[in-house]
């Protein structure tokens, strides 16, 4: 979970940097805009914390990326949920320290941004043509040509990880693996198809209002950090509700199109031949959808994570209790956290450290439930 500090100073800055980022993104996309190659990137001084935006023009519109990290690394890409950017989804794995050292060490990030959720993103023409999910991915393609990415690894949430899901079937030989966060795979059903559109009007007719958020935050939080009459809501709860309102209405509805419109792609999944990890939150509205997308996996490559307590965004929720789960799975790939005491790249918790006891998740003091794998 983000710390209050970290908190209070994400909103700071971005506060101060908002308006002056809105006109600075508009004279360099209508620069992009202008020209007449193919793609364009515009690189811009940013906030993020070290990382460099790209704005590409790609196809299919312009796409940001904010690149941390050594781009000498191998690559992973982030892809978000509905109305999330890199800040409000993946910042509190990110913020872990534990984790960040685990991915840093050994990853160049490329936080990628659905059309129009970047922040200070300008409303999206209503002229211009609903992108589907498949458009999302070779608009994903062309991001990776565009900075010469060979396989790359993806990290995606809810829907994010159903279009990273899709462009590892479409496009196997540029994934190395998946780790997907309360991921999605079926089409919507009469439930979800009822309460999205539920939400795509108040988007249309109220914009992102009180309601609209709260069924967001029912989407990504669990009940225990969304608080009650008795009990405050979360820091990290706080801060969504806030930078939500950061969001155009339009750019959301728009995404939220897309994903309405989704197909099934569980016979696919088959085809997949890269490594795949899950996370997901017992209390996640996409718990089942998880548990169907595992079983109908290749069982000698992928592995579930069954979180106690916990809601679809366990990147924010519970951070820590992805750690060891992911430094197994990279160590599939020979990667492994650097020790703090010697700077190796073997990890401190690599087999050979750990006591069999202590793999229990009580030892370990996080809420899990036992990691079900398939191998």
């Amino acid at each position: 979970m983000i710390k209050r500090g970290t908190r209070e100073f994400l909103e700071r800055e971005i506060n101060t940097q908002r308006e002056e980022k809105r006109e600075e993104r508009r004279e360099k996309t209508a620069m992009a805009d202008s020209n007449s190659s193919d793609s364009v990137s515009v690189d811009m001084e940013t906030i993020y914390l070290g990382g460099k935006e790209h704005i590409i023009q790609t196809g299919r519109g312009t796409v940001s990326v904010i690149v941390y990290g050594d781009q000498e690394k191998p690559p992973l890409i982030t892809y978000p949920d509905l109305a999330l950017n890199h800040m409000l989804c993946f910042q509190g794995l990110f913020f872990c320290p534990e984790a960040a050292s685990l991915l840093l060490h050994n990853f160049c990030i490329y936080h990628i941004s659905p059309p129009g959720h970047e922040l200070g993103a300008a409303a999206i023409c209503s002229d211009d043509p609903i992108l589907s999910l498949e458009d999302l991915c070779d608009q994903i393609l062309e991001v990776l040509n565009y900075f010469r990415l060979g396989s790359v690894m993806c990290m995606g949430a809810m829907a994010g990880a159903y279009i990273l899901t899709l462009f590892a079937i479409k496009y196997r030989d540029r994934v190395t693996g998946l780790i997907l966060v309360s991921p999605l795979c079926k089409a919507p059903s009469w439930s979800e198809w009822f309460y999205n559109k539920f939400m795509s009007n108040l988007l249309y007719y109220y914009g992102i209002c009180g309601l609209l958020k709260e069924c967001l935050l029912q989407r990504y939080f669990s009940k225990e950090v969304r608080g009650n009459p008795e009990i405050p809501e979360s820091d990290i709860v706080q801060s969504c509700r806030k930078l939500l309102d950061e969001r155009k209405s339009i750019n959301v509805w728009r995404y939220l199109q897309a994903i309405d419109r989704r197909p099934d792609i569980t016979e696919d999944l088959k085809k997949l031949k890269c490594r795949t990890l899950i996370f997901v939150g017992d209390s996640s509205p996409f718990h089942s959808e998880s548990l169907h997308m595992i079983g109908k996996l290749d069982r000698r490559f992928s592995a579930l994570v069954e979180v106690q307590v916990c809601g679809s965004m366990v990147t924010d929720e519970q951070p820590h209790a992805m750690l060891i789960p992911l430094e197994y799975f990279l160590m599939g790939y020979e990667l492994y956290r650097p020790s703090p005491s010697t700077g190796s790249p073997r990890s401190p918790l690599s087999p050979s450290c750990i006591a069999p006891e202590l793999l229990s998740p009580e030892s370990m003091g996080l809420k899990l439930k036992p990691i079900k794998t398939r191998v």
